[in-house]
């Protein structure tokens, strides 16, 4: 028998797994080339799921289903309820650009981008080894085969062959440290995983062994160097709108399995991934910062840029215990959580800007492409603007706060090894300012060229939620402190339920 407290922690993925196959049942008959039904009940769907799950987080209790393979509590609800928002504002965005790309033959778009959504669900609420897993494979098995969406386009193809293959290998790196941390402890339960390291009964080798397959699968989904190479060809290849699909609420659920496996699963170990989780973001802002100043294609510097605000993520991660003090834990967690869902909305608007500007039979990716984006619509320009400043982490943008509350983490665990990596960070992001200078120029300084001379069109959902998206990126960094609040909240009540 299924207790009632382990339903009502699956409710919001009971709602999007019937829905998703409702909308995939109500599409056969949907006629439209804009799939305007389709659109519309994915929308309300995710609607309603985002609500509840920010019902759940503002609750602030933490409660257990199916015996604790399932865990709901408020940095899970609001990840959740942030994925819903984010993909919600993918398909706005992504809708008019789809059709016009022949990508709406069908419902696939909305029905695989609400079953990636599930996985990330599962992903966040897992605190089960296998549960986590299974989370995982469903939201990249889904975003392989969104990649390849466009089967006629050869370079989509391409991108969908190298991110399967690439995945594949990384998921195997997962799945086989979390055997042997299974191996070690007998127990795929998280809590039971951490209580079974801090107790030191087990072999330290073994578990060694392990973490360092398990923080090398985590590193591919975050896009840490050394397991970096995907995410340039994958970014560049893969439709617009797929491309933001895979950068922004991914990223969210990526945060989250970190948290899970790597503090309450692992946080007896974190003299020794913090180590690992240093080295990776040395290499992330270091190779993501200087490929990127050579990209003239706009998609692959913006993921050269992802592989470096993902070392700053990683610096906010390793940051929270110094040896054994948790004095530092939560304001350095919270730091991380806040950085990575301003991340995703700054990423949103900006793809939202790429996408705008295609049109038939052209992508718009190069940065030349957006020359003279201010004579066209100053208000596009002056979106795409604030995501470059904030991307560069300029004041008064969130990107600014963002970068500030991590390096705030750093300075504060009182290591001299810790503060050179935070001056080491800010050099870096000062070489990151040039390339996202660079597209500032060019929209306002360069003249328009060939056909990027009209007056720029949006639909009118896309130009308020572009706008919304925008004016938010500016808001936060004036007012960061309900987000940081929240995260710092959420953080609180993952530090407290440690080993329980």
């Amino acid at each position: 028998m299924i207790d009632k407290l382990s339903l009502i922690a699956v409710y919001p993925e009971i709602i999007l797994l019937v829905m998703g196959c409702v909308i995939a049942l109500v599409d056969l008959g949907v006629k439209s080339p804009q799939r305007t039904l389709t659109y519309v009940l994915t929308l309300i769907t995710l609607a309603v799921v985002a609500a509840l799950e920010a019902a759940y987080a503002a609750g602030g209790e933490t409660f257990y289903g199916f015996n604790k393979m399932v865990v709901v509590d408020p940095m899970g609800g609001w990840l959740k309820c942030f994925a819903c928002l984010a993909l919600m504002v993918t398909f706005v965005y992504g809708r008019p650009y789809a059709a016009g790309r022949d990508m709406l033959r069908g419902g696939e778009f909305f029905t695989l981008g609400l079953f990636a959504l599930l996985g990330i669900f599962v992903m966040i609420s897992g605190h089960n080894f296998l549960v986590l897993y299974m989370g995982l494979e469903l939201m990249t098995l889904c975003s392989y085969a969104l990649v390849a969406l466009r089967r006629d386009n050869a370079t989509a193809t391409e991108a969908a062959m190298k991110y399967f293959v690439l995945g594949a290998l990384a998921s195997g790196f997962l799945l086989y440290g979390l055997s042997m941390l299974y191996g070690a402890t007998g127990s795929l339960n998280v809590n039971t995983v951490f209580n079974a390291i801090a107790s030191r009964t087990v072999n330290h080798q073994v578990l060694i062994f392990g973490l360092v397959f398990i923080v090398a699968g985590l590193a591919f989904k975050l896009g840490a160097v050394p397991f970096h190479m995907w995410l340039p060809d994958v970014y560049q290849g893969a439709p617009t709108a797929i491309t933001l699909l895979i950068g922004g609420a991914p990223q969210l659920a990526a945060f989250a399995i970190c948290i899970r496996l790597l503090v309450e699963g692992m946080l007896p170990l974190a003299i020794d991934w913090q180590q690992m989780l240093a080295l990776m973001a040395i290499g992330s802002l270091l190779v993501g910062n200087l490929a990127a100043v050579a990209q003239s294609n706009l998609k692959r510097m913006l993921a050269f840029s992802t592989i470096s605000q993902m070392g700053f993520l990683l610096l906010g991660l390793m940051s929270g215990v110094v040896n054994g003090n948790q004095l530092n834990t939560e304001s350095a967690y919270s730091a991380a959580m806040f950085y990575a869902i301003t991340y995703v909305l700054t990423t949103l608007s900006a793809f939202g800007i790429i996408m705008l500007l295609a049109r038939a039979g052209h992508e718009s990716e190069e940065i030349s492409d957006l020359a003279g984006l201010n004579q066209r619509s100053p208000l596009y320009a002056g979106v795409m603007a604030i995501c470059m400043f904030s991307l560069a982490g300029l004041p008064p943008l969130v990107g600014f706060y963002a970068k500030l509350s991590v390096l705030q983490a750093l300075i504060s665990s009182g290591l001299t090894s810790y503060l050179v990596l935070a001056v080491f960070a800010v050099m870096m992001s000062l070489i990151g300012a040039f390339y996202y200078l660079r597209v500032v120029k060019v929209m306002y300084f360069d003249a328009p060229q060939g056909a990027n001379t009209g007056v720029l069109v949006a639909p009118a959902d896309v130009r308020v939620v572009l706008s919304i998206n925008g004016a938010l990126i500016l808001i936060l960094g004036i007012m960061p402190g309900g987000l940081m609040t929240l995260c710092a909240q959420s953080i609180s009540g993952i530090v407290k339920t440690l080993g329980t």
